[in-house]
């Protein structure tokens, strides 16, 4: 049959075209076929044999179809014994360039008789003909367009479901999780939709239209204990559109759909589930389909918008909440808390980062435990986090703040057998109308944070304009209107710092470029100026994409003069351009254009910034390392993250943070965390720089630890870019 004639008139994955030809040539020639099933090129059923609903048939044509996706894949299908009666058969269809266009799926055997699987290749020799046919047939939809408009049409249908739902009755409207449930409630016509993530405290119920919340509240209720059970111990998707088959969930006299959010292919995070009056449609394969699709769009909106360690948003998830509010009530006095951990430094370097990883994740708890309606909270950065609070006073914020600072005094921490202490230091700030009201208001509260570290740490400073200890840190503002002139005017240049082997190696020059800047009088501005400033207010990616300009611009004029020479430059890359949507692309196209030698130009990458991105690190150094250019994890050692980070990102160098360098004269501990690193990098082919190598005495102790090159300024300090160049290309520039 027609599957699409029998989804409550959604269109056919295909059009003009009718399948059942194929489907009944198929059951002609295996007559012991018991289910068969055409798919198209995204997974969807586009034909089924009448009377027949095969979920394991379509599991393994998903599982098929997820496997494609994996390199190194592209097999003509398979062959899988699903139980002791009955075998599957899976036939993947291309085109002439080797893409994927459907699928044929079809299960053999006979209840109550033990069927004896064919194999693979006699099955598949006995469908060949039928399966070109199928295949051309695909092929030919596919290449006139019709299925490409059926599929835009589908996409345009998941964004109404992610983007177009009405707004929340609260006013979050910002909440892509609580729009993308009221969308599936909407528009599949459910009663009561949720979304359960008990890891990250997070607990959506959404109603339909005619139902009360306090119904859906009730339903969930019920449901959400054995509903959560069973998907941690089956992690597939649970449809039961009679309550008897729900099993332990039978008390739930809603029809049921729920799919289980999962990070990866193991864990399983959460779930979407959807309830259905008794009276309404069945839920049917479309919409099982759909909602799987949204559930993979609820993981990616988790690890994208919460930081995996502690459950709290990421900023720029953090950003985008804000503005939500700012765009409903402007001026409705809202207020931030800055909130970073006191001498975190020492627990590090006295207790162990787990130990300093334990206590970032603790505090995280009791701030996300905190939290009222219309508050939220992220992680800025490694041991700093930021609250913001809607439409309250600055005083009830300071209120909120001594409260949390209260109760971290209590927060009971045991490392090596003793007690340890932690507290922290907060700043509270308003947010004012103006062009960035958040960032500035992030910027006073961080202000106000600090001077509360300079008065003794654990305690609340709130950022007055009358108080003048305060104020005088917000001096760095000035910066932002120096910066954007400097950008405007090219008032930035650019020199560089030689990386030397340790160890005898010698393939050519290499050399880190540094930024540097000067005012409109000509002084020069420290680079921790002006680039903390930049991170404020936003402007790195801006000073990034100068930077490559200029860099593709000097070298490329005799680029192969330098390449003779096997010289190498490498430019770094801010945190924020990882977060900026466009950056990748602007990379990708600079480097295609200039046509340098891979080898020329390589590329840095923090690791704090790395890890805050993990996703959008990933993509960039990928394609990075795609067009050829070395990439290196700068300051690695410095960071909290977990090292299972490292196997996942394709960097070819680690530089080792000039903290651990400076320690290792009479320091063993600095000395065998130093030599872990270079055993770590060994194993995986990586080479390691030292950093911050400033004397003599740490230049050969790095070097005896197994370090491959060295950069500081014992070495060489930063020169003019054109300096450098001079004698590389035979004293012409």
């Amino acid at each position: 049959m027609q599957l699409a004639e029998a989804m409550d008139g959604a269109p056919a994955p295909v059009e003009a075209t009718s399948f059942d030809p194929y489907g009944q040539i198929i059951k002609m020639l295996m007559p012991r076929a018991q289910a068969i099933a055409i798919y198209d090129r995204m997974g969807l059923p586009i034909w089924l044999n009448d009377g027949v609903d095969a979920p394991e048939l379509h599991r393994l044509i998903q599982q098929a179809l997820t496997d494609e996706l994996r390199p190194g894949r592209g097999e003509d299908g398979f062959a899988e014994q699903v139980d002791r009666d009955h075998s599957a058969y899976a036939f993947m269809l291309r085109d002439a360039e080797g893409e994927l266009v459907g699928a044929v799926g079809v299960v053999f055997g006979d209840a109550g008789r033990r069927s004896v699987a064919q194999p693979f290749a006699l099955v598949q020799s006995l469908l060949r003909p039928v399966l070109e046919c199928l295949r051309r047939e695909l092929a030919a939809q596919y290449s006139i367009g019709s299925l490409q408009r059926s599929l835009s049409l589908r996409d345009r249908d998941l964004e109404l479901l992610l983007g177009a739902a009405p707004g929340d009755t609260e006013g979050d409207s910002a909440d892509d999780l609580a729009q993308l449930v009221q969308g599936c409630v909407d528009h599949l016509g459910c009663a009561v939709g949720a979304l359960l993530i008990p890891d990250k405290n997070i607990a959506v119920c959404r109603t339909g239209q005619g139902t009360p919340p306090r119904d859906g509240a009730a339903v969930l209720t019920r449901a959400h204990r054995p509903l959560l059970a069973w998907t941690q111990l089956h992690r597939r998707t649970l449809l039961a559109n009679r309550p008897a088959d729900s099993g332990q969930l039978g008390q739930v006299v809603h029809k049921l759909l729920s799919c289980p959010v999962m990070h990866g292919a193991q864990q399983v995070l959460g779930l979407l589930a959807l309830f259905k009056p008794p009276s309404a449609p069945d839920f049917d394969l479309r919409q099982v389909r759909i909602v799987e699709l949204l559930a993979r769009r609820v993981a990616w909106i988790l690890m994208n918008a919460y930081d995996p360690a502690t459950g709290l948003l990421t900023r720029p998830a953090f950003e985008k909440r804000a503005q939500a509010l700012f765009d409903q009530a402007q001026g409705a006095g809202h207020c931030v808390i800055y909130v970073d951990i006191d001498r975190m430094h020492v627990l590090n370097e006295n207790l162990g980062m787990h130990v300093g990883d334990e206590v970032i994740v603790r505090v995280a708890e009791v701030i996300r435990r905190s939290l009222a309606p219309r508050m939220f909270a992220a992680r800025i950065s490694g041991d700093r986090y930021a609250v913001f609070l809607a439409e309250t006073a600055i005083s009830a914020a300071e209120s909120i703040a001594e409260g949390l600072r209260e109760a971290l005094t209590r927060l009971g921490c045991i490392a090596r057998g003793r007690a340890v202490e932690v507290s922290a230091s907060f700043g509270v700030a308003r947010v004012t109308e103006g062009e960035r009201p958040l960032a500035h208001a992030l910027a006073a509260a961080e202000i106000a944070c600090k001077a509360a570290k300079d008065r003794g740490r654990d305690r609340v400073e709130v950022y007055e304009e009358t108080d003048q200890s305060i104020v005088r840190r917000y001096t760095d503002v000035t910066l932002v209107g120096t910066l954007k002139r400097a950008l405007a005017e090219d008032r930035f240049r650019l020199e560089a710092q030689a990386i030397v082997p340790l160890n005898g190696l010698a393939p050519g020059p290499k050399y880190e470029l540094l930024l540097r800047m000067t005012d409109e009088s000509g002084q020069s501005i420290a680079p921790d100026r002006f680039l903390s400033a930049a991170e404020r207010y936003q402007l790195a990616p801006a000073i990034d994409r100068w930077v490559v300009r200029r860099v593709l611009s000097v070298l490329g004029e005799r680029p192969a003069v330098l390449a003779s020479r096997r010289a190498c430059f490498a430019v770094n890359i801010s945190g924020q351009s990882l977060g900026d949507p466009e950056f990748c692309a602007f990379l990708e196209e600079a480097l295609r254009r200039s046509n340098l030698p891979p080898s020329l130009l390589s590329f840095e990458l923090t690791e704090t910034a790395a890890v805050a991105n993990i996703v959008r690190a990933e993509t960039l150094m990928r394609r990075i390392r795609e067009l050829g250019h070395d990439v290196a994890l700068d300051d690695f050692g410095r960071g909290l993250s977990s090292l299972s980070y490292l196997k996942t990102l394709p960097v070819t160098c680690l530089k080792i943070d000039g903290s651990l360098v400076r320690d290792v004269v009479g320091d063993e501990r600095s000395q065998a965390m130093l030599s872990a690193i270079v055993q770590l990098a060994g194993a995986m082919g990586l080479v390691t720089v030292a950093e911050c190598v400033e004397s003599d005495e740490i230049r050969r102790i790095t070097r005896g630890l197994g370090v491959s090159y060295g950069q500081g300024f014992s070495i060489g300090r930063p020169l003019p870019l054109d300096q450098v160049l001079k004698p590389l290309l035979g004293g012409t520039i």
